[in-house]
């Protein structure tokens, strides 16, 4: 067999194409505007559709088992979606409005603690040794600046956000999208894999649809472990701060849920306003905050995952730091929060091809 016929010739040129045509598109940029803008168009819709099959599936598979029709499994998967989000806005929506509200008008006067704390460090420094001294001046003169360029704008920013999220054409769109789409992933889901394997050799199906499948399994498992065990350490955090009499607490723990979607850092994301509101309520509390939410990592870590989530990414901690600050810095928050599962997919394909070609190397 000639150097040409074998696979790993065939897969050097295949590289180098590709990296040839993204050469030429960023010599070129003009060419990927359309394709960018649409990308951004419906980027989020079919990320939340996406979140939403695979937490339906089940419930639909289900219905499906007990004869239920495949349309009257997925209306009732439509109508347990609006329960929840209505049973949730009815029940903790008043009671988060009005926390809300309250640490809003606090801001001020935590920024003037802050302030307080110091100018009294500022007035005492030479009390401390020197290299003491030059650390607390740096460090207090830069929470300062810091303050005063953003003190005022906080809570008006943190309110042009939610506007700007919840604008109303945008907040149409994806209510007539997202249904759209979560419809027809639950309807022909089935059939994705079949037609991406139509496209490669008879002999290569197989492969394919063994891969497709593991990639399947590997976000299924993502996405439902992720968020099952996100809300249960909502529910810890929340019993915690209620039990130290934090203020806010449910809207420091349903912080505290949403951000445990990041990976590795979310904890210490948790971590950051629920300990400076412990600090201004009574400073006592933030020693408290910081041992629920150890406990809170431990219990999760050390039993929760494990069981619901099992071993099924495998990535070791360190590639899990790099692939975050490496999505962070190129792609901000969104990067942050898509990369390990993104890593997860890819290194299922990768590993699937590397044993392809060790069973049949000649090639």
């Amino acid at each position: 067999m000639s150097i040409v016929e074998k696979r790993w010739f065939k897969g050097m040129i295949a590289i180098l194409l590709f990296l040839l045509i993204l050469l030429l598109l960023n010599k070129n940029q003009y060419i990927l505007t359309p394709i960018v803008v649409l990308l951004k168009t419906i980027f989020l819709p079919f990320v939340v559709a996406g979140i939403l099959f695979y937490l339906c599936r089940p419930l639909v598979e289900w219905l499906i088992k007990k004869k239920v029709p495949k349309w009257a499994a997925i209306l009732t998967a439509y109508a347990a979606i609006c329960l929840f989000f209505f049973g949730v806005i009815r029940l903790v929506g008043p009671i988060i409005t009005d926390q809300l509200e309250r640490f809003m008008d606090n801001v001020p006067a935590m920024f003037s603690t802050v302030n307080d704390f110091i100018a009294y460090i500022q007035e005492n420094r030479n009390t401390f040794p020197n290299f003491v001294q030059e650390g607390l001046v740096t460090a207090s003169e830069e929470i300062q600046s810091r303050l005063e360029a953003s003190g005022g704008k906080i809570a008006s920013g943190i309110l042009g956000i939610f506007s700007f999220i919840g604008g109303f054409i945008n907040t149409v769109f994806y209510l007539v999208l997202v249904p759209f789409i979560l419809f027809y992933m639950l309807k022909d889901s089935h059939r994705f894999a079949p037609s991406v394997a139509m496209f490669f050799p008879r002999s290569k199906k197989e492969h394919v649809l063994r891969i497709l499948k593991e990639m399947d399994k590997t976000i299924s498992t993502y996405i439902q472990g992720q968020m099952l065990v996100s809300v249960i350490v909502g529910v810890l955090l929340f019993i915690g701060y209620l039990l130290i009499g934090l203020n806010y607490s449910l809207v420091l723990a349903m912080f505290g849920m949403f951000t445990n979607v990041i990976p590795f850092l979310g904890p210490y994301i948790a971590v950051i306003p629920a300990f400076l509101v412990a600090l201004f309520q009574k400073p006592i509390l933030a020693l408290y905050v910081a041992i629920i939410m150890l406990v809170a990592q431990q219990i999760e870590g050390n039993i929760i995952s494990p069981n619901i989530m099992g071993k099924s990414l495998n990535i070791h901690p360190v590639t899990i730091i790099v692939l975050i600050l490496t999505a962070g810095n190129l792609m901000g928050i969104i990067g942050v929060i898509f990369v390990i599962p993104a890593y997860a997919i890819v290194k299922v394909l990768v590993v699937n091809i590397v044993k392809i070609y060790r069973a049949d190397p000649e090639q």
